[in-house]
């Protein structure tokens, strides 16, 4: 447990990693990719550690000096894995890999922490299944452990509508030039985190591969593509940062981030759109953003985070030292993360006396003056993150269970204890 110390009228500059998501994305793609990649600024992180050994396991040659990992590629020709591949609670490689396991002779038997055999994999199964792949779970429940028989993919035309996660589409277009054929994904009704299939079609893209957008939510891979190897640098990773900005916010103080692009594709650019609604004062630059809290402005506001879903725990926090009720809307999803995250934020956010309520598709906050209380963060660094920021502007905070950071950002606690 690490108990929080208060900070007034914050004014520091800090560095953030690289991010997740581009992190990931560009290690899977590498292993699939023909020749060796370079990629450098990337996070190394417990996901991360965990998807390196994976791809290993595949065949692929992973090997990580600091902050540079060299990758040889496969060319797409996977080795059949000694034994299951554990994935913890990552559930982006859970998802990616289920769908690229296809591409080998098999069988590959991916499972992990309690949690990630709770989080649904049916949609993507089911898909692939339409390529040609067999894929089994216990029971056809549709939850990990699963059992990937491998044999390669063909041509389809998928079509997706209602899914619960936008990292089966990233799954299935990473596989998809490695298909015999050519791949067409069509999606229908609400699909969450589109930003994201937009970072892994430029992921792609950078090795190599193109993916033709022929209309709205209508994505067509080639056939015969094929990625290959290069340097390739990660950019830092706004979901990070937001801690960052929200302490600038909470303090009413100055924080300036390194290692950003605030012109992002990642979704999370938007939060600082966000907190300009806010009362906060951001200015962008080149690699950097600082942002200068403000008064937060009273009365009820709606937010829709279906295109943010990470900054849900970041903007609840907020919202309660804020004089009115937030709703935060579109974000179902958020039930079947690395927690429950509606239901835990509620919880905790009552502990410090705020009234707070699950919706069908998100939370209703309403702000007040928090107070002090130990929280518990069900092993989800997203919420351990929030708390410790809110532990900035309201005394007493204690966090439970901090190593969970280490999913994303195990330099988050030197990083907060050094803003002065």
């Amino acid at each position: 447990m690490i108990e929080i110390t208060p900070r007034e009228a914050l004014d520091a500059t800090v560095r953030i990693p690289g991010s997740k998501s581009y992190t990931q994305r560009a290690m899977v793609i590498a292993a699939l990719a023909e020749g060796e990649s370079r990629l450098t600024e990337v996070l190394v992180a417990e996901d991360t550690k965990l998807l390196g050994r994976a791809l290993a396991a595949l065949g692929a040659g992973i090997g990580t000096t600091g902050t540079e990992m060299a990758i040889r590629g496969t060319g797409g020709k996977l080795a059949r894995p000694a034994g299951e591949i554990r994935l913890g609670n990552n559930g982006t490689a859970m998802r990616i890999l289920t769908a690229v396991a296809a591409l080998g002779d098999g069988p590959a038997v991916l499972t992990g922490t309690p949690r990630l055999r709770q989080r649904p994999l049916k949609p993507l199964i089911d898909a692939l299944a339409a390529l040609g792949a067999r894929c089994e779970t216990e029971g056809d429940r549709g939850f990990p452990p699963v059992t990937v028989r491998g044999g390669g993919l063909r041509g389809a035309k998928l079509r997706l509508r209602d899914i619960e996660s936008s990292q089966y589409v990233s799954a299935l277009l990473i596989a998809a030039p490695y298909a015999a054929g050519e791949v067409t994904i069509a999606l229908e009704g609400r699909v969450p985190s589109l930003p994201y299939v937009a970072l892994t079609v430029e992921t792609m893209g950078a090795f190599g591969v193109d993916v033709a957008l022929d209309g709205a939510g209508r994505y067509v891979v080639k056939s015969g593509q094929r990625y290959r190897g290069r340097q390739y640098r990660v950019e830092g990773d706004l979901s990070s940062a937001s801690y960052f900005f929200l302490a600038a916010a909470l303090t009413k103080g100055r924080i300036r981030v390194e290692n950003v692009n605030p012109r992002s594709g990642q979704g999370d650019a938007g939060f600082l759109t966000l907190l300009e609604r806010l009362g906060c004062r951001v200015a962008r630059g080149e690699g950097a953003v600082e942002v200068v809290g403000g008064q937060l402005p009273p009365g009820e506001m709606t937010f829709d985070l279906a295109a943010m879903p990470d900054m849900v725990p970041t903007l609840a926090v907020l919202a309660a030292l804020r004089p009115g009720r937030t709703l935060i809307r579109n974000v179902a999803h958020l039930r079947i993360k690395e927690s429950d995250r509606l239901a835990a934020m509620v919880k905790e956010l009552r502990k410090t006396g705020i009234a707070a309520e699950e919706l069908p598709d998100g939370i209703a906050v309403t702000g007040g003056a928090p107070r002090g209380a130990t929280i518990a963060t069900y092993d989800d660094h997203r919420i351990a993150m929030s708390f410790a920021v809110l532990g900035l502007a309201v005394p007493g905070m204690k966090i439970e269970g901090e190593g969970c950071v280490g999913k994303s950002f195990p330099g988050f606690w030197q990083a907060l204890e050094g803003l002065s």
